[in-house]
This record gives C-alpha cells, structure tokens and sequence, in this order.
C-alpha cells in the first residue's frame, strides 16, 4: 500500500525505534489496533484534520484509539507527530508500520470472501488451500461475504488472486464469448 513519504518515513522510524526496544511485536498490535479504530470510526480522521481542535484533545483521541495498548513510547510518538503538525497522517502511519512489520516477518494478508458465512470447517479448509499454495509463509486472514459472488470464493493474497466464485465464472464466460465473436 502507497501512504506517502512522511507517514511511511514516521513509521520506519517508529519501526527502528521498536526494534531498538525490542518491542515490535506490541508496537504492530497497537498499529492494529489504531487502524481499525479508524475503520470503524470514520469521523476520527475529520477531527483530527480539524485545526480547531486543540493538540491536547486530539492526543487524548489517537491515544483512546490505540486502546489498553497505548503506553509511554506510543505516546511519545504521538506527542512527536502533533508537534510537528502530522496528526492527519496518524492513520497512514500505522498503515504503513503495518505493512513495514508485515515485510519484514514476511507476514501475507489473504482476504477470503465469500457468498456466504461459511462453518469454521470449511473455512479452515479454504485456509489450509492457501496454506498449501504458498508453503513458508505466515498468514493472517481476513473474511469476507459478498452476496454479489452468488457462490464459491475469492482468496486474495497480497497482490494474488484465486477467483472460484460463480460471478468470476460468468465474468470469464462471457469474455470468452465477445472474444470468439
């Protein structure tokens, strides 16, 4: 994911900074937990682009959107980012740690989705599919539904794709037929 120079720089130093303590582990938590803060809170980014809001409540936010994982060094970090006016790239930041951590422990993202919720069996099965295809990596899943598939499944893995979804067949179907006309 591109998320620009300063969010990316910020975030390779708060990487170094983590190794240092040794504490990278912890430290990718905590950006999970701020992203997905920002997720599902959408107004959390319109905030703290408002310059009417005063430095010390958009502190109290980015810290509360960090959860029980914020501790003194994430807010050192923050203090650091809202003295130098950065505080709307927080979320790019932790996009960007994120994707720095994943790099360096060779950490995939699959994304499953699926028509449907499906048993935990057989999405333990679809897992142990990705598992098989791409031996000697680590993984961590994210599921999906979407009813637009009508049935079967995507998988995407980082930048890879296995598309078996009836909608991909049809897609593929009819492309195949405007190529032979």
């Amino acid at each position: 994911m591109i998320t620009g120079l300063i969010p990316h720089r910020y975030a390779k130093a708060l990487y170094k900074f983590a190794i240092d303590k040794g504490d990278t582990r912890r430290m990718y938590d905590l950006a999970l937990t701020v992203v997905k803060s920002f997720r599902d809170n959408p107004d959390l980014q319109k905030v703290l682009s408002n310059p009417f809001v005063k430095a010390a409540d958009k502190e109290k936010l980015i810290v509360a959107a960090a959860g029980e994982k914020a501790d003194d060094d994430f807010r050192r970090f923050i203090k650091l980012v809202l003295a130098h006016h950065r505080e709307d790239l927080v979320y790019l930041m932790m996009l960007a740690f994120r994707d720095i951590y994943r790099t360096q422990n060779h950490i995939s993202q699959v994304v499953i989705t699926t028509a449907a919720k499906l048993p935990d069996a057989e999405m333990d099965k679809l897992k142990k599919l990705v598992a098989g295809a791409f031996k000697g990596s680590t993984f961590e899943y994210e599921e999906r539904v979407n009813p637009d598939l009508i049935g079967g499944f995507v998988i995407d893995v980082d930048s890879v794709r296995m598309d078996s979804s009836l909608s991909g067949e049809l897609e593929q179907l009819r492309l195949n037929l405007i190529r032979s006309n």
